[in-house]
């Protein structure tokens, strides 16, 4: 009787360190799901945060697979079980989830589930999300509830700390949101005084240079050369700007990190699934992680804003002694030849010549209707 109770706290502290640890959003709300089912014995497990739509904003389950996840389709939406979770606010364990009354069914790719518990996080009076789990692995009589009195208690203590993890990483993202647009903000105001003084002089300049071509040939030589250092300069003043313009999470972070957060943000944003990967992946030199953030962010952009895409999944790899990037996409796709025919290039100069700055290279492949896949390489430096 007494190695239960101790086996017992060690898996709810353990549980409660690993959420700890983390900060972005998502990540805590992965570590409460995987606590959850191995703190419980269960199958399957799964933790839904509403948004104000009658949806979820995010669900997050452990013990089905990515393929299993992609075949159920869109997240689900807030009725039966799962809005009884979220509006009567009191545990739920049922012998078999099929049987209950509020049950209406789910997708065809969706796994089979019997007895279930369920649980609401709270932060105070408000309803964050809610913990599921289904499948206790233990034997029982046919009927009845593998969960326990013990296992709701059990839960009951890890969703009152998972309220605090998770209140604490949306704490931690809005902050670093707001730091962000403030710098933003700041870099703003001033690239709009330095170069705009700078381009005004130089439409001046060019005016003048215009009026004394014909009369006076020799004096518009000179102002075409005070135009060229005008420009040179102006140029000097963007480019400064966009060196102090490399994201204060890519210093603090790493790439890894910046990218995991922001796609999770676009995740959040977005109707389609945003996905991220990264393996073996290892820093680079500022210079070569910036530009893949930005062709990331461009690819992101088209991807979610033109494509029409369900999923869109990222990932960060090891090439050599480089990297490798790609973005894949579900969405309409397009002929690359008719795009630059028609003068739409959907970021892909930039994006090329980004990559080709770091000394590294872009490749293109996309049909109509077959999706985009969008792959940087750069080396190590």
């Amino acid at each position: 009787m007494s190695q239960g109770p101790r086996s017992g706290l060690t898996a709810v502290s353990s549980a409660l360190l690993a959420m700890s640890r983390h900060l972005e959003v998502r990540d805590v709300l992965k570590t409460i799901v995987a606590s959850a089912r191995e703190l419980l014995d269960a199958q399957y497990a799964a933790l839904g945060v509403p948004d104000d739509h009658g949806g979820f904003a995010q669900f997050v389950v452990d013990g089905v697979s990515d393929e299993q996840w992609k075949a159920i389709g869109p997240l689900p939406r807030q009725h039966g079980i799962l809005a009884a979770m979220l509006q009567e606010a009191r545990p739920e364990r049922l012998a078999d989830v099929r049987k209950d009354p509020r049950f209406e069914g789910w997708p065809a790719a969706h796994p089979e589930m019997s007895d279930f518990i369920g649980l609401p996080i709270r932060d105070g009076d408000e309803i964050i999300g809610a913990l599921f789990l289904a499948n206790k692995r233990c034997a029982k009589p046919e009927g009845s509830c593998g969960f326990t009195q013990e296992d709701e208690d059990l839960l009951a203590i890890l969703a009152q700390h998972a309220a605090i993890a998770l209140t604490n990483a949306r704490l931690y993202e809005r902050s670093r949101e707001l730091t962000i647009s403030e710098e933003r903000s700041r870099l703003a105001h001033e690239l709009h005084d330095a170069v705009s003084q700078k381009l005004f002089s130089l439409r001046l300049t060019a005016q003048a240079a215009a009026a004394l071509v014909d009369r006076d040939p020799s004096r518009a030589k000179g102002e075409l050369h005070q135009v060229a250092r005008l420009a040179a300069e102006a140029a000097d003043e963007l480019r400064a700007a966009v060196v102090e313009l490399r994201p204060a999470a890519l210093e603090e972070d790493g790439l890894v990190a910046t990218l995991r957060t922001q796609i999770q943000v676009l995740d959040r944003a977005h109707s389609a699934r945003v996905s991220f990967a990264s393996s073996g992946f290892r820093a680079l030199p500022a210079a070569q992680e910036e530009a893949l953030l930005r062709v990331a962010q461009e690819a992101l952009h088209n991807a979610l804003r033109h494509s029409g895409a369900q999923h869109v999944d990222v990932t960060l790899g090891r090439h050599a002694c480089g990297a490798v990037l790609r973005v894949t996409d579900d969405g309409s796709g397009f002929e690359p030849k008719s795009i630059r025919r028609a003068g739409r290039h959907l970021g892909l100069v930039s994006m090329r010549d980004r990559a080709g700055g770091v000394g590294g290279s872009l490749t293109v492949e996309s049909a109509p209707g077959k999706g985009t896949t969008i792959e940087m390489e750069v080396p190590g430096g």
